[in-house]
């Protein structure tokens, strides 16, 4: 089942994230290359993305739960949607799955409700980004519809 945030969900979503995100990070790639940075490992800087995801746009994070133990619900996924209303575009930046729950469906559930809500705000695209790394997302993406439109490279510079 799928519904909006709540504030309870907070630390639920960043053990999430730093459970799965991995190699859909540009953190862990700086930190397999330069080691930790300031005495955080990627897993520190990923799930600070979580709080500005809340701050940025509450109404639009969404949870996947399931009953589990006791019949107690448990979040297995979310997705987040931020909107930049002026150029009319939604953008997606964090999908994430429990490893235990991946190949289900569920962050394809999870990605027609955001791609659903993106559209009722009246946007005219979507946007989302993934890594090469991500081969789930280089796969899902395009089954859904989205288009690769450009690449990106990173490049990062340590500072002695």
């Amino acid at each position: 089942m799928i519904r909006a945030f709540q504030e309870s969900d907070r630390e639920r979503l960043k053990q999430i994230t730093a459970e799965v995100f991995g190699p859909s990070a540009i953190d862990f790639y700086i930190e397999e290359k330069f080691g930790i940075v300031n005495d955080h490992d990627w897993r520190w800087r990923k799930v600070r993305h979580i709080d500005d995801d809340i701050q940025s746009n509450p109404g639009g994070i969404f949870v996947y739960e399931e009953p589990g133990k006791d019949n107690q619900f448990e979040v297995l996924g979310y997705v987040t949607v931020v909107f930049d209303r002026g150029a009319s575009i939604g953008r997606i930046p964090n999908l994430a799955v429990t490893a235990d729950s991946q190949g289900k469906g569920i962050g394809r559930k999870l990605l027609e409700y955001a791609l659903d809500y993106i559209k009722t705000e009246g946007m005219q695209l979507a946007k989302i980004e993934t890594l090469v790394g991500n081969e789930v997302g280089m796969h899902l993406y395009p089954s859904m519809g989205f288009e690769e439109v450009s690449r990106q490279i990173h490049y990062v510079k340590k500072l002695d």
